[in-house]
């Protein structure tokens, strides 16, 4: 028997300029340059307002409320339009010239090699296969058995081992060297024989020990090597060193994060420390400012006085333009609560770690979650969460993704509470400082960090060891 009732619900629908601002918010400076360009092909309603750079210039020069902080937010105070836009500074304003993304990943840059070969067409399908069967480290780690069973099977190509293989070292003779190897020994193989110096005594001997003596060399077997080469001490420790320079990521320039920061990331945010006095500012300078395009406006508006004799055809375009007006004010509004919850949310982190953005002293970091940002600018977690997982800061002492200043809180012997940002740093100068040919092990670490009054367990050593790319103890060995 069915039954018929009644039932209440209380569901949440987010408007289209809510929708706009989380999709928005969660882009980087670089990204949100493209999704504008992309906005504005797509959207005749909205220009680029190039007649207002000047004025806005001036104004800015005029405005004695240049410097918004996070009081100003917490007061009532509105940030200042201009700072909400493109041309965010004054002409006497500092400015860092940052490296653009290419956007060219190594697989397109492998590609673009690729053309470059005499090559017929059925060779570069097999090839472009190739490369996109590379893991993003440079590496080919699935057997080229396996890829001639796929190609035959998925895309009804029948060919051999033997031609692949062949393919295949045509694409580990491209940059960067050492691409397309299986495995680190090859990788490093690459490296040395593209060396300019490749048939040096030195590098000679050093394609030997990658070749013929790989375990030990990896072990740090050194006496091994020593012995079975008839070489000195000394001497090892120059082929080491030649070896270790060589790159054991060949795709990681493009892909590493560490990289990245140095190479291929435009901040969001610049921070600059003035006598003390920590000023920030949005990195927008290659966003443009945005307005509703006058001549649609002007078009609604004579069909609307016309409205009685409008046809079916002008109704439709009467609608169509409503709604491209409405869709441009939106994105431009979008465009400055982004800007807007970005600047309210890093000068809020920037006053919880102000000691740290003063001093760039590490030790001064505080615990801190997003909870606790979210507490002091009235925006909800997973908006503060979306800001720090994909922004980055310039400052006087490096680029920073904004996520890295979260951490989990830890303790002291004494009972003082410490981030574990500071902890991995302590952990850093410990190793620095050890004896290099008697390292210390995660248990010997972990003894000098509870003398030092840091009582953790052994495993969050080995964690936060492995978090800074440190190796064990016996790999730090030195001769």
């Amino acid at each position: 028997m069915l039954k018929q009732g009644l039932q209440q619900k209380l569901s949440q629908k987010l408007s289209p300029l809510q929708i706009q601002i989380i999709k928005l918010l969660e882009l980087p400076t670089i990204e949100l340059e493209q999704r504008i360009k992309k906005e504005i092909d797509d959207n005749p309603a909205l220009e680029v307002n190039y007649e207002s750079e000047k004025d806005e210039q001036e104004d800015q020069n005029n405005d004695d409320s240049d410097n918004f902080s996070l009081d100003d937010y917490l007061n009532g105070n509105d940030i200042p339009s201009y700072k909400l836009l493109t041309k965010n500074y004054s002409v006497n304003d500092k400015h860092f010239d940052m490296p653009s993304v290419s956007g060219i990943d190594f697989k397109e840059s492998l590609i673009i090699q690729l053309g470059l070969k005499d090559l017929n067409d059925e060779d570069i399908n097999l090839a472009k296969y190739l490369i996109g069967s590379l893991d993003d480290d440079g590496f080919l780690r699935r057997e080229i058995e396996n890829i001639v069973d796929d190609l035959a099977f998925n895309a009804n190509i029948n060919t051999t081992e033997k031609h692949l293989e062949g393919l295949l070292k045509i694409i580990q003779s491209f940059d960067p060297a050492g691409v397309g190897a299986r495995n680190l020994q090859e990788c490093l193989l690459l490296q040395l024989k593209r060396k300019e110096d490749a048939h040096s005594k030195n590098n000679s001997l050093a394609i030997t020990i990658v070749n013929d003596f790989f375990d030990a060399f990896t072990k740090k077997h050194y006496d091994k090597i020593t012995k079975k080469l008839d070489i000195s001490d000394e001497k090892l420790k120059e082929i080491v060193s030649i070896i270790t320079k060589l790159n054991p990521k060949p795709g990681g320039a493009y892909s590493d994060p560490s990289v990245k920061i140095q190479q291929h990331i435009i901040p969001d945010f610049i921070l600059e420390n003035e006598n003390g006095n920590l000023i920030l500012s949005l990195n927008s300078s290659s966003i443009p400012e945005l307005n509703v395009s006058r001549s649609y406006a002007e078009m609604l508006t004579d069909y609307s006085k016309n409205h009685k004799n409008i046809s079916k055809d002008h109704k439709q375009a009467v609608s169509f333009i409503r709604q491209k007006l409405d869709s441009a004010k939106w994105f431009i509004d979008a465009i400055k609560q982004r800007q807007n919850t970005l600047l309210v949310t890093m000068n809020a982190i920037i006053e919880f770690q102000k000691k740290y953005f003063l001093t760039a002293n590490e030790s001064f970091l505080k615990p801190m979650i997003l909870k606790d940002i979210a507490e002091i600018t009235n925006l909800d977690i997973s908006t503060i969460s979306r800001v720090a997982n994909s922004k980055y800061i310039q400052t006087d002492f490096g680029v920073f993704l904004l996520k890295t200043f979260f951490s989990e809180a830890m303790y002291t012997t004494d009972g003082e509470e410490i981030s574990s940002r500071k902890i991995k740093a302590v952990i850093k100068d410990v190793i620095d400082s050890e004896d290099k040919k008697d390292p210390l092990t995660d248990d010997a670490l972990t003894e000098e960090l509870t003398k030092s009054g840091y009582k953790i367990a052994r495993r969050t050593v080995s964690k936060y060891r492995i978090q800074l790319n440190i190796p064990v103890g016996r790999l730090r060995k030195e001769l």
